[in-house]
């Protein structure tokens, strides 16, 4: 059973810990400092569950020439939730950082006006949701543009690197939930998909089944047939 996420995903994401100003160089750091949110050059922690991708996901296949990876707060955060688990031993160590006053308000006007517009434009449905959809592309695309070139008054590539990594610890978190619910998990595809193997018509409870902001579309298919590829 593929349960694939909305794509308006990312707005739920807009009231987490960004750095409104800039970001100042922190150093090593001897524990995470909740009141800061940046981006933080740490090891990569051991996983020892075959039955969970590494919570760092593609990030691990990218480290430097010492095996350190750098990840944002969303990541940190995610990693020491872990070691409260008691999923990982402990939480890595912090070798350098670029941090700042974390703010969990910045994107609310933005989130809320953009949550209220689909809310009453789905209903309507047609070219006026169309229209929508278009506009609030393009304005993602400048509020998280990928190259500097694209002239957006809002060019902070670490505002980007903390959305995604937001989007992806919520995806991880909730597949990881069903995991330990007992569901066999097939593939975790980027910030798209989770593919489980479940009984006919029944979606891991940890999925909240809709077309809403948070929610996921679930598609069953039989035994037997086959499930395109993806990016795993």
């Amino acid at each position: 059973m593929p349960d694939r996420p909305q794509r308006q995903l990312p707005l739920r994401l807009l009231g987490r810990s960004s750095r409104p100003n800039k970001l100042l160089h922190t150093g090593s750091l001897d524990a995470f400092d909740k009141t800061q949110a940046g981006i933080y050059l740490i090891d990569i922690p051991e996983w020892n569950h075959p039955d969970m991708p590494h919570p760092l996901g593609r990030i691990i296949d990218r480290p430097d020439q010492h095996g350190r990876v750098w990840v944002t707060t969303p990541h940190i955060k995610q990693l020491e939730k872990l070691v409260r688990e008691g999923h990982l031993d402990a939480a890595p160590a912090i070798h350098d950082s670029w941090t700042g006053k974390a703010n969990e308000s910045l994107f609310k006007p933005f989130y809320e006006a953009t949550r209220k517009a689909r809310t009453e434009l789905v209903q309507v449905g047609g070219d006026p949701y169309k229209a929508y959809k278009t506009r609030l592309s393009i304005a993602l695309r400048l509020l998280w543009p990928k190259r500097q070139e694209q002239r957006s008054p809002f060019w902070r590539p670490d505002w980007r690197m903390s959305m995604v990594a937001e989007a992806s610890v919520r995806h991880w978190s909730v597949a990881f939930r069903a995991v330990q619910d007992g569901h066999k998990l097939i593939a975790l595809r980027n910030v798209d998909a989770a593919v489980f193997c479940t009984p006919p018509g029944t979606p891991p409870a940890t999925y909240r089944i809709g077309t809403g902001f948070g929610e996921v579309k679930a598609n069953f298919v039989q035994p037997g047939a086959i499930i395109p590829e993806g990016d795993d």
